[in-house]
């Protein structure tokens, strides 16, 4: 069941660039959610410091040594938070079956590239901006989609596109498609927010 405002949790492995731009707009008063924890398995990682200075709880859970206790632990975190939706902000590690199973369809995570097309394991950061340069695609963007236990495999939720110019590079793309990213996940989480876009069941 999700009420309003939307309950968030978020999880981090850097910077939370997208994290940043949804728990600003919330406290603007502009976006109808409630930012309850952001989750790192980095505790370098700098969206931690940014989520502490706003007054929303963090936590670091490790993922190497025991994957399976990280998995229960996040999961157990995220229920005692109250989370009813996830939100994957360069969260930098494959989900549990606990987590997964729990949140089914209401994880989130922006893909920079439009699936199926450029997605898949090995398919982040420059290398999916690569693969559409090599590729010859008039057009790229971002797909916010539902993760499941494949790589950027899950419903598609929505997408957003730019236009490839003639002469980009792979550093130019990414940076169109990064810039309109996290505006792109704010006005998506507000359509989710007021019943305009409907999750999967």
């Amino acid at each position: 069941m999700i009420s309003s405002p939307l309950k968030l949790g978020f999880l981090a492995s850097k910077n939370g660039t997208s994290m940043r731009a949804i728990v600003e707009a919330a406290r603007a008063g502009g976006l109808a959610v409630e930012p309850r924890v952001v989750v790192s398995n980095n505790r370098k990682a700098p969206a931690l410091e940014f989520a502490a200075e706003r007054g929303v709880p963090t936590l670091v859970i490790p993922t190497q040594a025991d994957p399976e206790a990280a998995d229960a632990a996040l999961c157990a975190a995220l229920e005692g938070a109250g989370v009813e939706l996830v939100i994957l902000s360069g969260y930098l590690r494959r989900l549990g079956p606990l987590t997964l199973g729990r949140y089914r369809n209401r994880i989130l995570n922006i893909h920079p590239g439009l699936l199926p097309a450029f997605g898949g394991e090995g398919m982040y950061g420059r290398r999916v901006h690569e693969a559409v340069i090599a590729a010859g695609a008039s057009e790229s963007g971002a797909t916010i989609h539902a993760v499941d236990e494949i790589y950027d495999h899950g419903p598609v939720i929505e997408r957003r596109t730019v236009p490839v110019l003639g002469g980009d590079t792979a550093e130019a793309l990414e940076a169109r498609v990064a810039a309109m990213e996290p505006g792109f996940f704010v006005e998506t989480l507000a359509r989710i927010a007021a019943g305009e876009l409907r999750l999967p069941d």
